[in-house]
């Protein structure tokens, strides 16, 4: 059974055969992959009435652990934006009852951004329903081929991840 890469992989070749077109065999399934995990998870959040950015900031305080709060330093090194980046979102989420600011007692000029509530419920939910989304994806392959898969990922995908420069 060939696939949209196998046509494209094939029309490459015919046209420049001078070149090795084998990298697009996995790095152009890859991103047709993510493109499609991308409108997944864009229609999971938005049936719990949420974008893709508020999903990322909920969930780094939900993983932080009660009282789900972190400062807004260590929600720019989860989210990987910059700092004005930030300052919006937290404005926005705060406008709309999911995070609240407090006062930080180990720093008197500091606030931590805390999960309300509603954000944690929120969260939760559209957490619980991505993940039966992504099982439903990853149906096709058995336990030792997700297992396989994640590894071979894993290894493309450190080098990126330890050099990847804070904002």
């Amino acid at each position: 059974m060939q696939d949209e890469v196998d046509r494209l992989v094939t029309a490459w070749h015919t046209e420049r055969p001078d070149l090795d077109v084998q990298p697009l065999h996995v790095l152009s399934r890859v991103s047709r992959l993510a493109r499609h995990l991308d409108r997944a998870r864009r229609a999971v959040f938005a049936a719990h009435e949420l974008e893709s950015w508020e999903f990322d900031v909920l969930t780094a305080l939900r993983r932080a652990g009660a009282p789900y709060q972190l400062s807004p330093g260590r929600l720019l090194r989860a989210t990987l934006v910059t700092s004005g980046t930030m300052t919006n979102r937290i404005d926005r989420l705060a406008a709309t009852g999911l995070v609240e600011r407090h006062p930080d007692p180990a720093d008197k000029r500091g606030v931590l951004v805390r999960l309300t509530g509603k954000g944690l419920t929120r969260v939760d939910a559209a957490f619980a329903d991505l993940l039966d989304r992504e099982h439903e994806i990853l149906d096709a392959l058995s336990p030792a081929d997700r297992e396989t898969l994640a590894n071979l990922l894993r290894t493309l995908l450190i080098p990126f991840d330890t050099d990847v420069p804070l904002p």
